[in-house]
């Protein structure tokens, strides 16, 4: 009886926690050694929530353990909603197998980490409290003009951080995970501040039928109130894509999505949010595309593919990908899956190879028969659309829009595209290619591309090229 009694405890452990730096199971909102008495139970609470932060599969937070900057990393990128997906990193010390690889590149991306200089990161390094106020400044967008006792004042001036008992703000001191987290909950929430006070300063108005107000700035957060199309509500600061709102007696967070800031009445809903933009990543699984200087196009293509999700998930857009995993998927299926969705446009990324070394450059290729894909003048539009900005972002010879027979484009029924980054099998192209800053650069330009071609076709989409830095 007690044996089983033990195994069901560690069936209900492993069915609640998720594994520190592995992968996810499912989130609780409390552990084990966090009590409802623990000075951080709040703080830590409410990011387990959201699936910020996790716990050991033995179901402890460890709140003395000292943060690394990979879990800070990780536990920022969550907030943000950063793209977590694990790949390699421009770092020589984060390899793809780290589990906060995609947090670190995400992060460095957008200028909230960087390096130490010769390619290292120091992914196990002590994260101290001067580190963490420079890390949250920058996540958060505070002005703290670049400095430490910039980002030290601006945290302690809203009410994130407090001053040591010496008058210091201990900028060398370690911190540990439950600091970490107290500062970073209090970064997202004002309820959860020393000074809770927040200044509601723009008016925004709700573009969707009904828009749900949450307690954090992820869905996994419980939905506090519902606003009516039209209504205005006023706004504070920005998690990511979530705004924290005012409406009425309540406070949360809503999606940047459906707010508006003109001061007309917003339509029912964007027009963008009927269209289906399914991106194709190349390859896959036991398919690993072309390979050069030990790159794969595989990988190549579905991190730049995932970077072109993040862009376009925070438009009005329904994007879906072909795959999101490094799986086999046959090319019928592809465009089945496009057909299948109704998509409005179909992008498909790849890598070129070819024999010759010396062949380098760019191309984005359509179907020009109408006896199968008939949508052929708004295919080459969108082609071209997409080359021209590719050709600007990665400066590559421009070896031009072309058409071909390939299966992707000929058997999908709405406007479709394969854009060529470049040549794997060229040293140039592959640096490129290898590089995760510049794959962040291509998926900037495949999404401008998109937005091009919806707004030669009459679609008002000027507010969302802001989206690319």
């Amino acid at each position: 009886m007690k044996k089983t009694k033990l195994l069901l405890s560690i069936v209900l452990l492993i069915s609640l926690w998720i594994p520190l730096g592995g992968s996810k199971v499912h989130a609780s909102n409390t552990f084990t050694d966090i009590s409802q008495n623990h000075r951080a139970y709040n703080e830590i609470t409410y990011l387990a929530t959201g699936d910020i932060v996790s716990g050991s599969l033995n179901g402890r937070f460890n709140p003395n353990d000292l943060v690394t900057r990979d879990q800070a990393a990780a536990m920022i990128g969550r907030a943000l909603e950063l793209n977590g997906q694990q790949r390699p990193t421009e770092f020589k010390d984060v390899g793809s197998g780290n589990f906060a690889s995609g947090y670190i590149q995400s992060a460095v991306d957008k200028k909230i980490l960087s390096g130490y200089g010769g390619g290292i990161f120091r992914p196990a390094a002590v994260v101290s409290r001067g580190e963490m106020a420079v890390m949250i400044s920058k996540a958060f967008g505070y002005e703290f003009g670049g400095t430490l006792s910039g980002a030290a004042n601006a945290l302690m001036s809203i009410g994130i951080a407090q001053g040591m008992t010496n008058g210091s703000f201990g900028a060398d001191h370690s911190l540990t995970r439950m600091d970490f987290s107290i500062f970073l909950a209090r970064a997202i929430n004002p309820k959860l501040r020393v000074n809770s006070s927040v200044t509601f300063s723009n008016e925004l108005f709700v573009t969707s039928s009904s828009l749900n107000v949450r307690s954090g700035p992820t869905t996994k957060y419980p939905v506090v109130a519902s606003v009516a199309n039209g209504a205005s509500v006023k706004s504070a600061h920005k998690v990511g894509n979530w705004i924290y709102i005012q409406t009425g007696a309540k406070e949360g967070f809503v999606s940047g999505s459906y707010v508006s800031s003109s001061v007309d009445a917003p339509p029912a809903s964007s027009p963008l949010a009927d269209k289906t933009i399914v991106i194709d990543p190349g390859h896959g699984g036991t398919d690993p595309g072309a390979v050069g200087f030990g790159l794969y196009e595989k990988t190549v293509v579905l991190d730049t593919a995932l970077k072109v999700k993040q862009l376009l998930k925070q438009t009005p857009f329904d994007v879906q990908l072909t795959r999101e995993k490094d799986v086999y998927i046959s090319k019928d299926n592809r465009s089945a899956f496009a057909n299948n969705l109704k998509a409005d446009i179909f992008v498909s990324i790849h890598a070129n190879s070819v024999n010759d070394s010396s062949a380098n450059g760019t191309e984005t290729y359509y179907y020009k028969s109408a006896a199968t894909n008939t949508r052929i003048t708004e295919s080459a539009e969108l082609a071209k659309a997409i080359q021209a900005r590719l050709i600007e972002a990665w400066n590559l010879r421009d070896r031009e829009v072309k058409t071909a027979e390939y299966v992707v484009l000929k058997k999908t029924n709405m406007p479709a595209v394969l854009a060529e980054l470049g040549f794997i099998s060229n040293a140039s192209d592959n640096e490129k290619l290898a590089s995760p800053s510049w794959r962040q650069k291509a998926a900037d330009a495949i999404f401008l591309g998109i937005l091009d071609y919806y707004k030669g076709n009459g679609y008002d989409v000027k507010k969302y090229y802001n989206l690319v830095e």
